[in-house]
């Protein structure tokens, strides 16, 4: 496998309309990078822009230390697995994973081989007689995988694979792509809009809005410390808990409750004493026992954990509770937080 560069790339519309700003990442031999974000951020035209089905306006795309990025897709040695799997009704799955090989007029006995190899690592050696029709819809992308595996490319580009599955088999099919990236050591890019794939799958998260990187790290990294209001927002289900509140003497203030800084938060806020900053609280952060008052609107038992949905004073608050609870609407349950994110409100940066 190989190395992958997208260096400051940008891609700007003939009618000026600009869907990517100033894409700068190094990728790693072997590494699986996972491209999240809302509709329309820019994650399947970045994409797009490395598999060569969109131009780049502005930058350099380098794989193994090449600049592709004037090179038409055939030429970039990259495999790309579809959303839609784009397999070919009327071909058999061995003649949907051999075709693209056939088209380069390999040797007949070397398509034979790679063929067999692939479909005994994704499991399809029982279905290469069978039609697309007949096979479920986890059993079709992972034909589309086969497909990508038998030509060996410098980099597997993903572009939201899953999304056409039901809940069950994304879950299987998610497994199975991360297996396959440890048995291929593949050089690998996937987009997805779902955050559960990104922090599952990915070695590094590249969190995208409205064209521009919001954060770059691991996925504890975005997770435990987001760069600012957006990533703290989208990562992490049910989404974080955001309040206004106005750093007073060592308390975090607003108008239904009040919350003690420790020392850290207190030097961290200094420069922000009487102004109002936006804290974040994570669900799971939200722990029984405290001086805040919860009124419970529902209760919903998910098995290892709770999660309570209520409001304090005037602000909504989800709890997730560990603990099989019983709380009902109209109850109240006393809480306090033991982990806090500050942004300032302004820039919407977290403050460090």
């Amino acid at each position: 496998m190989s190395d992958l560069k997208l260096q400051h790339l940008e891609k700007i519309y003939d009618n000026k309309v600009q869907a990517v700003y100033d894409f700068d990442l190094d990728v790693k031999d072997g590494e699986l990078i996972v491209l999240v974000g809302p509709s329309g951020c820019g994650k399947s035209t970045t994409l797009r822009m490395v598999a060569g089905l969109e131009d780049i306006s502005k930058g350099k795309l380098i794989i193994d230390g090449k600049d592709v990025t004037q090179m038409p897709p055939k030429d970039r040695d990259i495999a790309m697995v579809f959303q839609n799997y784009a397999l070919y009704g009327h071909m058999t799955i061995y003649e949907n994973m051999a075709f693209s090989l056939m088209l380069r007029k390999e040797n007949k006995n070397e398509i034979h081989q790679k063929v067999l190899a692939a479909a005994e690592i994704l499991d399809l050696t029982a279905q290469l007689n069978k039609k697309p029709a007949q096979l479920s819809g986890g059993q079709r992308q992972r034909v589309a995988m086969g497909r990508a595996i038998v030509r060996k490319p410098k980099v597997f580009l993903f572009d939201e694979p899953l999304s056409n599955l039901d809940a069950k088999l994304r879950a299987a099919t998610r497994r199975e792509i991360l297996l396959l990236h440890k048995r291929l050591n593949a050089t690998m890019l996937y987009v997805t809009h779902d955050q559960t794939e990104a922090l599952t799958l990915a070695d590094r998260i590249v969190c995208m809005s409205m064209g521009h990187v919001q954060q770059i790290g691991t996925p504890l990294e975005l997770y435990d410390t987001p760069a600012n209001l957006f990533v703290a927002s989208f990562i992490g289900l049910p989404p974080m808990n955001l309040f206004d509140v106005v750093i007073e003497k060592g308390f975090a203030v607003c108008e239904d409750f009040a919350v003690e800084l420790t020392e850290q938060e207190q030097q961290v806020l200094a420069p922000y004493e009487g102004k109002t900053v936006t804290m974040g609280v994570r669900p799971e952060n939200v722990v029984e026992g405290g001086y805040i008052t919860v009124d419970v609107f529902s209760n919903e038992n998910l098995g290892q954990n709770t999660l309570v949905n209520g409001s304090v004073g005037s602000h909504k608050i989800t709890c997730k509770f560990r603990d099989w609870s019983t709380y009902k609407a109209g109850d109240q349950v006393q809480v306090s937080f033991n982990k806090k994110h500050f942004f300032d409100k302004a820039t919407t940066n977290a403050i460090r």
